[in-house]
């Protein structure tokens, strides 16, 4: 089972349930808590995640994405925070004004894991074996 974590930095000009929220559109279960200037929380499932990324029809650049954060037995990436709000993934690769939600996910296979959340694709179409 992965252990997935959320990070992001909540900014003085930032209402933190607005941050919250953004988090909370793609990750409803996670429960945050405000540390340092971050929300921060783990999460039990990224079933949200899993079907917003093939509701948006992003499974390959889902897939490019983490597949350039392994490192390890971790994959780490990056979501645009003020596209969150709106329950929209948005993969960033710079860093932002305002900051990123950032996601870690830890897995023994990460390649397996990897797979099973975004895997490939022809024409568009998730291939099933």
């Amino acid at each position: 089972m992965p252990k997935v974590s959320v990070s992001v930095p909540v900014y003085p000009s930032e209402d933190p349930e607005k941050v919250r929220a953004a988090v909370l559109k793609l990750f409803p279960d996670c429960v945050l808590e405000l540390r340092d200037g971050y929300l921060e929380g783990e999460l039990p499932t990224l079933d949200r995640f899993h079907n917003q990324i093939r509701r948006q029809r992003i499974l390959d650049t889902t897939r490019s994405i983490l597949r350039k954060g392994i490192n390890g037995n971790a994959i780490t990436f990056k979501l645009n925070k003020q596209v969150a709000y709106v329950g929209k993934v948005s993969f960033i690769e710079t860093e932002t004004v305002l900051g990123a939600i950032q996601v870690c996910i830890q897995d023994v296979d990460v390649l397996s894991f990897i797979d099973n959340l975004a895997p490939e694709t022809v024409e568009g179409e998730e291939i099933i074996l």
